[in-house]
């Protein structure tokens, strides 16, 4: 009789593959990859496109509709159409408003978690709309490849945070997913090309969506991808090379008010100048089809390439910080993602700042969801050969509050992903049985300046002094980049736990200001935090005494010398409640010295309560023992 092995997670059978799938789940389109007969390609419907526009509209009581025929009823019922909803995954109402004006949709009321739009068949957040989209590539996959999936890669952009990560994982989950990891779409990108099959390289992923720009620098190593570093924009994409057309358009038809369908009949008229101008140097726009008695307008490629000039310098400001963040100079290839960027100035401006000529061989539209069926062909266990190790990187420090309004930083921005990093605190006050932990993101040395993420008590400390107890925090980010924090009191194990899933995410101002303020308010975070540290170290000089002079400086000082001491203190407390860092390290430093000999006469009387009643003989014993 014949046993048969296989490895953990493969198929004993030798010829049964299981069913895997990669997802681009796009702002503008969305694609669906598997790898079938060794080779990773697209998967199409049943009228041969591979590319489902990323667009759901809910105008019909039957349920939604996806895709293209969505797409044809966006002027119709604008309200009712939802495009290019990644933009608002993860996202709540205050920051989303200013991009749902600009979409003219309705947001729903309420000001707490996530936005949703209000539609003819009820309020509809970004993840709903969203696993629509997913479940109609669930189905494709199930169709075309004649079985349950039973796993899939889903890429997101490299800048998306904890919450707009999440969201992402329960859309899919929603939309009847298995998902095995979420993938930095630079990276899948960096994948479908095969240059992990290289032995050494340091590449850049340059990948303009039709919503988010994202800039990687990866480097491999005998086998290991590693991001060095990320950036870009979470709302910057090629809707903005169209918004930037529509503008034009509306300049020359004399700034007509247009209505919600009208807008968006432009902006797709738009989006197919946009395309056409990579091959051709002229088009013409037929205004009169969506705004009435409006002439056809010329739009030449030198002033379609004038006006969207600021956008393309932002993303190479961002490629700029990007390279300074990996601190490299220079990289082997460059990877370019994202249908806007066959736009020919945007190739010859990558080629300009990278110095070499960028890779093209694959569709960008595709190339994303090429390489997360890679991925997913590996994890779900058909490549036993598959070792290429995938390490991304979190965008942002995360840390939490200490005393003082103070921010420890436990994972550095720019760390290798999955991370677990732990550290020990300890208790501020005496008796204390509790502890607040308030975990924040971001770059700055104060929380006032950081973005809280959440927060969570320990509870059932064992009262002690203060300093005594011994607090484990643990920080773990897992591979799709989702954070969890636990707090431990090692002496009983007494435990508590948080996985961060925030209701809202960063806006692009906010993810852009977090970086760029850590730099220009640097030295300014510097003298806020030694303000911090001082006001610190002179209030728990403060307490100690106060406690102290409770407890002994009737007995041990004359009343001069208490006089002296409380002046002192006085003295301290006016400072700590001032901006002067000298004076109050000054004054903390004086009282210090002041209080010495305070100190030594409580230490000689504790050893003479300690000592009263024994013999020498007996102390003498206790020494030898």
């Amino acid at each position: 009789m014949l046993l048969q092995i296989a490895e953990p997670g493969q198929s004993p059978l030798p010829h049964q593959v299981k069913l895997a799938v990669g997802i681009d789940l796009g702002t503008t389109n969305s694609l669906v990859a598997s790898v079938r007969g060794g080779r990773a390609d697209v998967l199409v419907d049943e009228s041969g496109q591979f590319m489902l526009p990323s667009v759901v509209n809910y105008s019909s009581p039957d349920g939604p509709v996806v895709g293209s025929a969505a797409l044809e009823l966006a002027s119709q019922h604008p309200a009712d159409t939802l495009v290019s909803v990644k933009r608002f995954m993860g996202r709540g109402r205050k920051d989303a408003g200013k991009d749902a004006e600009r979409s003219h949709y309705r947001l729903a009321d309420g000001e707490e978690g996530m936005v949703s739009f209000v539609t003819s068949q009820g309020d509809i957040s970004p993840v709903q709309a969203s696993a629509e989209i997913l479940a109609v590539l669930g189905e494709r996959a199930r169709q075309t490849l004649g079985g349950e999936i039973e796993g899939a890669v889903i890429t997101v952009p490299a800048y998306f945070d904890d919450a707009q990560r999440q969201a992402t994982k329960d859309a899919a989950t929603l939309g009847g997913l298995p998902v095995l990891r979420l993938l930095n779409e630079p990276t899948a990108a960096a994948v479908a090309y095969g240059l992990d099959s290289q032995e050494e390289g340091v590449i850049a992923v340059y990948d303009l969506g039709g919503g988010t720009f994202d800039i990687s620098i990866l480097r491999l190593h005998r086998g290991v991808f590693e991001v060095l570093a990320t950036g870009g924009d979470t709302a910057l994409g090629g809707d903005d090379l169209d918004a930037a057309i529509v503008n034009w358009a509306l300049e020359q038809a004399a700034d007509v008010e247009l209505q919600a369908g009208q807008y968006r009949a432009l902006h797709r008229m738009a989006r197919k100048a946009k395309e056409s101008l990579s091959s051709e140097l002229v088009v013409e726009l037929p205004l009169g089809d969506v705004i009435a008695d409006a002439d056809p307008v010329t739009l030449r490629r030198e002033e379609f390439e004038a006006f969207i000039q600021p956008l393309v310098k932002r993303t190479l400001r961002a490629c700029r910080r990007c390279l300074r963040d990996a601190d490299i100079d220079a990289v082997d290839d460059v990877v370019l993602v994202g249908g806007s960027t066959r736009v020919p100035l945007i190739r010859e401006a990558v080629e300009d700042f990278f110095k070499r000529p960028p890779l093209i061989d694959i569709d960008p539209d595709r190339v994303v969801a090429i390489g997360a069926a890679i991925q997913a062909d590996i994890l779900v266990g058909n490549r036993p050969e598959g070792d290429l190790l995938l390490l991304d990187v979190i965008p942002l420090s995360l840390g939490l509050e200490t005393m003082g309004g103070l921010v420890e930083k436990i994972v550095p921005r720019n760390t290798t992903i999955p991370v677990t990093r732990a550290q020990e605190f300890t208790t501020f006050k005496d008796g204390q049985t509790a502890l607040a932990v308030h975990i924040v993101q971001g770059e700055r040395e104060l929380v006032a300046d950081s973005r809280s993420l959440a927060r969570f008590e320990l509870r059932g400390i064992p009262p002690m002094v203060a300093g005594a107890a011994r607090i484990r925090v643990t920080f773990q980010v897992d591979a799709d980049g989702l954070l969890n924090v636990t707090a431990r009191e090692e002496t009983t194990g007494v435990e508590s736990a948080v996985t961060v899933k925030p209701s809202f995410g960063l806006s692009d101002e906010q993810i852009t200001e977090m970086l760029q303020s850590s730099f220009s308010h640097a030295e300014e975070d510097k003298t806020a935090r030694q303000l911090a540290e001082q006001r610190l170290d002179a209030e728990q000089l403060l307490q100690g005494l106060d406690a102290a002079l409770a407890a002994d400086g009737a007995e041990l000082l004359s009343e001069a010398e208490c006089q002296a001491l409380h002046q002192k203190m006085q003295a301290l407390r006016d400072a700590a409640r001032g901006e002067d860092g000298a004076l109050l390290r000054a004054l903390t430093e004086e009282l210090g010295r002041a209080s010495e000999a305070f100190a030594a006469r409580r230490m000689d009387k504790s050893i003479k309560q300690a000592l009263a009643g024994v013999s020498l003989e007996e102390l003498d014993q206790e020494v030898r023992e």
